[in-house]
């Protein structure tokens, strides 16, 4: 019958306290410190350390553009950090263009012949006051009627128009100064969700919506106002701070719904939004919601839980089944 024999193993300066010690302090037994010294083979061959040096570059890095000018006028309402905040005016040449919805055509053609008279008053001196004035009463009398009998889905469209003011839009024109917080204190900061503090008549609020972005290169980094998991824990850390402070809380709604992919599934979707419902129904500070644009199922429902609900017009709120 063949055999297997094992070599000894010797271990050079060990004791035997030093065996016989539980393997919680060791492998088998055996000290940790001692396995670094041991002899294989009896002492034929030994481990060796080799010294390793690690080197870092240092990566220059872009500088921050922030919203407000280089030469800043240290006489400004509210100091210079008025909004300290990376949002700010878009360039020229990055600014969205105009957009008409399908619906809105008839009011397009009514402007184009307003402006078309009034061309041809200033090219030939002669007098079309009435027909500009009968036109511009028809341009109003038909916007009127427009806005007036919106269906359900034209509604849709305009809650949607890719021009319609976002959250951080109306944050800056409300407050006197605000301070974006970011992160979900998990190693994530979801773009698609922006938390901060701002006053208002030199009242602290803690401020959270959801944010679109106003361009097509915006809205891919805001990920179209869609949250993952890490944006829900990113509000619902704030809640908990200004429940702490005594803070009241506004939130700004205006997403599709909470981005529904394979990843955010295996990150707990379902379980952020309910955390976040279960947290709200339980906060002691007053929470007030605001609708600005659309708000979809759980994805708005999870920062709109609140003792009171607003909705700005041509605003909407929807449950997808």
């Amino acid at each position: 019958m063949a055999s297997i024999s094992h070599s000894p193993v010797g271990f050079v300066g060990t004791s035997a306290s030093d065996l016989l010690r539980s393997s919680s302090n060791g492998v088998n037994g055996i000290p940790l410190r001692t396995l670094g010294r041991a002899r294989f083979g009896g002492g034929s061959s030994t481990t060796t350390r080799r010294d390793s040096r690690v080197v870092a570059k240092i990566r220059k890095v872009k500088k921050h553009d922030h919203p407000w000018p280089d030469n800043p006028d240290p006489n400004v309402k509210g100091g210079i950090l008025t909004h300290l905040s990376h949002f700010k005016p878009l360039p020229e040449n990055e600014k969205p263009r105009p957009v008409t919805l399908e619906f809105e055509k008839p009011l397009i053609n009514l402007e184009k012949k307003i402006i078309d008279v009034r061309k041809m008053a200033n090219e030939t001196g002669l007098d079309f006051s009435d027909q500009i004035s009968s036109l511009e009463n028809k341009y109003q009398q038909a916007l009127k009627d427009l806005y007036t009998h919106l269906t359900p889905i034209q509604r849709v469209y305009i809650a949607r128009h890719p021009n319609r003011p976002t959250f951080l839009d109306h944050v800056f024109n409300i407050t006197e100064k605000f301070v974006e917080l970011h992160g979900d204190r998990s190693g994530y900061d979801d773009p698609a969700i922006v938390t901060g503090i701002g006053t208002i008549d030199g009242r602290r609020y803690m401020f959270m919506g959801h944010q679109k972005g106003r361009n097509t290169k915006e809205n891919v980094k805001r990920n179209f106002g869609m949250p993952t998991p890490h944006g829900y824990r990113k509000a619902l850390r704030m809640m908990y701070y200004a429940d702490h402070h005594g803070f009241p809380i506004i939130t700004f709604i205006d997403t599709p719904g909470a981005y529904a992919d394979l990843k955010c599934e295996e990150l707990g979707q379902g379980e952020a939004i309910a955390n976040n419902l279960r947290t709200m129904f339980g906060l002691t500070v007053p929470i007030v919601s605001i609708v600005i644009g659309e708000g979809g199922s759980g994805g708005a429902l999870a920062i709109g839980c609140a003792n009171k609900l607003i909705m700005l017009e041509n605003a909407v709120f929807y449950v997808a089944r």
